[in-house]
C-alpha cells in the first residue's frame, strides 16, 4: 500500500506543474555542467563558422553589395541582422580565430535559450516530466557548441518575441519577431500563426503590428538597400534556394529525381497550406470564434471593436494558447519543407517535449516518439529509414497535438459563444477588468502609474 502510494504521488508530481521553478534551475545548472565538458572534451568541427568570419571580414572592411559578400563555401545568403550579430563575434574571437572562445559564447547562447524555453513551458503549465527532455538532445547541444551555426540566434530571438506574446505585449513582441526574421528566414514558419494571434488579440489594429514588423526590415537592412537593393533583396531573402539532395535529413527516403522537381515543392507548399487553413479555423481561431467572413471583415473594412468584446477575447488567450499555436505552426512549417541540414534541428527540437505534451498519448508513448525523432536526427549521414522517422513522425506528433487540444478548442468555442452580440454593445460601455499581466508584480499592480509608464505599456501591448 505504501508503495503504491509512493507512485502515485510521483505520477501526480511528474504530471503536473508543481515545483517547476525549481526543477528548471536544477536541470539548467545540469546542462551548464555537461555544456562545460562538451566544449572541453569534444573535438569541434569546422562547418560554416570560417564562412561567416570571411563574409562580415569583407563588411568590416565596407563592402555593401550582397552579391560581392562570399565565403569558402559561398554567397552569404542570411539577411543583415546576421551579419551584425557575426561582426559582433567576428570581434569578440580575435577576427574569428579564437574558436574556443566563440565555442564559449555559444555555450552561454544555449544556456539562455534554455532558460527562457525553461520560462516558456512554465508559462504554458507544462507537465515537469517534459522538462528533462529539453536537456537530453545530443543533437542540439552539437549545434550550438560544436557547430556554431546562425540558426541558434534565430530561434533565440524569436523565442523572445513568443515570451513577449505570452504576456501581451503584442507590438513589442511584433519589432522582436521582426528582427529573428532578419537574422534568418525560417523564422517565417511561426508567422501564420502569429497572424492569427495579432489578428484575434489586436483586431483592426493588426496592420500597425504589420507595418512595425515592416520597419524593422527597413531599418535592418538600410545599409545595404541604400545602394544595392535588388541585390539585398534577392539574396538575404531568396525563396528559390536550391538545397543539395545528399544533405537532406527528410526527403532521403524518396527518389532523387522526384526530390529536385518543381512539382515536388508545389506539392509541400500546397500540404503546408491545407494543413494551416485546417488549424486556423479548428484550433487558432477559437478565442475569437471568427469565421473566413469576419476575418475578411476585419481586414478589408476595419472598425472599432466593442470593449466587452475584446477584453472577452483577450482573457481565452492564455501562455498555453499562444505557446502552443506558435509551436505547431513552426512543425508544420518544418514538416513541409523542401529539405531540412542537420542545424535546421534547432528550429524545433526545444518545441518537442511541449508539443508532446499536449497531446492526449501516455507519457510513455510521448519519450518513444521523442528519442525516434533524435535518434534519426543523429544518424549520419541520413538513411532512407531515418528521413522516414523524421518525417513520420513529425506528421504523427501534428495529428497528435490535433487531437490532443480538441477539448481545448471545445471549451474556447464554448466560451465565444457566451461573448455578446458586437451589435448589441456600445463602443462606450466600461470594460471589464483584464487580469493583471504575468510580468507585473502584486506591487505594482497597487502602485500609482504615471503617464508616461502608462504610455509606454499601451505602444508595447498595441
Amino acid at each position: 500500500m505504501h508503495l503504491r502510494n509512493l507512485g502515485s504521488r510521483s505520477w501526480d508530481l511528474a504530471t503536473g506543474t508543481k515545483h517547476a521553478g525549481k526543477v528548471a534551475c536544477f536541470l539548467w545548472v545540469a546542462d551548464l555542467l555537461l555544456s562545460g565538458l562538451i566544449v572541453m572534451k569534444v573535438p569541434y568541427t569546422e562547418i560554416d563558422w570560417k564562412t561567416y568570419m570571411q563574409q562580415v571580414e569583407l563588411y568590416l572592411n565596407g563592402e555593401r553589395d550582397y552579391a560581392k559578400l562570399r565565403g569558402g563555401t559561398g554567397p552569404l545568403v542570411y539577411p543583415a541582422g546576421h551579419v551584425y550579430i557575426f561582426s559582433i563575434f567576428y570581434k569578440l574571437t580575435s577576427n574569428g580565430e579564437n574558436i574556443f572562445r566563440a565555442q564559449i559564447l555559444f555555450a552561454g547562447l544555449y544556456l539562455v535559450t534554455l532558460a527562457l524555453v525553461f520560462k516558456l513551458y512554465i508559462n504554458a503549465k507544462a507537465p515537469l516530466y517534459a522538462f528533462p527532455l529539453v536537456i537530453l538532445s545530443k543533437r542540439l547541444h552539437s549545434i550550438y557548441m560544436l557547430r556554431l551555426f546562425n540558426d541558434t540566434f534565430a530561434i533565440l530571438i524569436a523565442y523572445l518575441s513568443v515570451f513577449a506574446w505570452q504576456n501581451h505585449y503584442w507590438l513589442l513582441g511584433s519589432i522582436i519577431y521582426s528582427f529573428a526574421v532578419s537574422i534568418k528566414m525560417n523564422v517565417l514558419l511561426f508567422l501564420p500563426g502569429a497572424g492569427v494571434i495579432l489578428l484575434q488579440a489586436l483586431g483592426p489594429r493588426v496592420f500597425r503590428a504589420a507595418l512595425f514588423m515592416l520597419q524593422v526590415q527597413i531599418i535592418v537592412a538600410y545599409p545595404f538597400t541604400s545602394k544595392f537593393f535588388f541585390s539585398y533583396v534577392t539574396r538575404a531573402f531568396d525563396f528559390n534556394r536550391m538545397f543539395l539532395y545528399k544533405w537532406t535529413v527528410n526527403w532521403r527516403f524518396i527518389d532523387e529525381a522526384v526530390f529536385l522537381t518543381a512539382e515536388f515543392a508545389q506539392t509541400l507548399l500546397i500540404i503546408q497550406g491545407l494543413l494551416l487553413l485546417f488549424f486556423v479555423f479548428t484550433r487558432w481561431i477559437k478565442p475569437s470564434d471568427m469565421n473566413i467572413i469576419n476575418i475578411i471583415q476585419t481586414i478589408a473594412f476595419p472598425s472599432p471593436r466593442p470593449p466587452a468584446v475584446h477584453n472577452a477575447i483577450l482573457t481565452k488567450m492564455t501562455p498555453e494558447y499562444i505557446l502552443k499555436t506558435l509551436l505547431t505552426c513552426n512543425l508544420i512549417g518544418v514538416l513541409c519543407a523542401r529539405s531540412l541540414h542537420y542545424q535546421f534541428y534547432s528550429w524545433f527540437a526545444w518545441s518537442l517535449p511541449y508539443l508532446l505534451s499536449i497531446t492526449a498519448w501516455n507519457p510513455l508513448m510521448q519519450v518513444v516518439v521523442w528519442a525516434a525523432e533524435e535518434w534519426a536526427w543523429n544518424t549520419f549521414p541520413s538513411t532512407k529509414l531515418s528521413s522516414f522517422v523524421v518525417v513520420a513522425t513529425n506528421a504523427i506528433l501534428i495529428a497528435g497535438v490535433w487531437s490532443g487540444t480538441k477539448k481545448d478548442a471545445e471549451d474556447a468555442k464554448s466560451g465565444s459563444q457566451m461573448l455578446p452580440e458586437m451589435s448589441s454593445i456600445s463602443v462606450t460601455e466600461s470594460p471589464p477588468p483584464i487580469p493583471a499581466s504575468p510580468l507585473s508584480s502584486p506591487a505594482a499592480t497597487t502602485r500609482p502609474v504615471t503617464r508616461s509608464q502608462r504610455r509606454r505599456k499601451n505602444v508595447a501591448r498595441g
